[in-house]
């Protein structure tokens, strides 16, 4: 009698084994997670920039003060993917070796519209001015509005100038060398 138990816990135990190494069944169902989009994040903005250059300039020294500010008090602006971004206002100050201001303005997107286009007016970001130089009676600046997510890449060279009345005239820029952002190789300094 000992066998045959023996017997049938063998068979048992080798049913049991055989049934769990058995092929799965395959279908042709196809399972897939239902996709759910990226909340946006909150408005991005970028940081504050200051920047502050020394210039001869007919014959005198000038200081050209630079600041931009992310202002939260202007229209928004959004990327392809919905993400808000705030656009900024770029303070412009040029003072005389004593201090007093020779000219001074603060410069938002709206004070270029007429210079671009209306993807740009849309959801344009007004990046930075930067000093390019000193020439005869007039300061050269160059400006860049470009899109947040890619201003690297997609942006409208603008050249804002100067003159030695305080005069200011806009046109559209097409010397690309003249958007050189190394503030270094500018003597720029910049003030975090």
């Amino acid at each position: 009698m000992r066998y045959p138990l023996l017997s049938l816990i063998v068979l048992v135990a080798g049913l049991t084994l055989f049934g769990g190494c058995k092929e799965k069944k395959q279908t042709d169902d196809i399972i897939a997670t239902k996709y759910i989009p990226k909340k946006p994040l909150p408005p991005i903005a970028m940081k504050v920039d200051k920047q502050s250059q020394t210039v001869n300039w007919l014959g005198k020294k000038y200081v050209v003060d630079i600041v931009r500010t992310p202002v939260d008090s202007l229209p928004r602006v959004s990327d392809d993917t919905g993400q808000e971004y705030i656009d900024n206002s770029i303070h412009l100050a040029v003072k005389r070796d004593d201090g007093s201001v020779f000219f001074e303005k603060t410069f938002v997107k709206g004070s270029f519209h007429s210079y671009v286009e209306e993807s740009f007016r849309r959801n344009g970001q007004l990046a930075s001015i930067r000093l390019d130089e000193a020439e005869g009676p007039e300061l050269h600046f160059s400006v860049v509005i470009g899109l947040p997510d890619a201003i690297d890449d997609v942006f409208v060279p603008l050249q804002l100038t100067v003159n030695n009345q305080g005069g200011i005239s806009i046109r559209q820029d097409d010397d690309m060398g003249m958007l050189d952002y190394d503030d270094e190789a500018d003597g720029a300094e910049n003030e975090e």
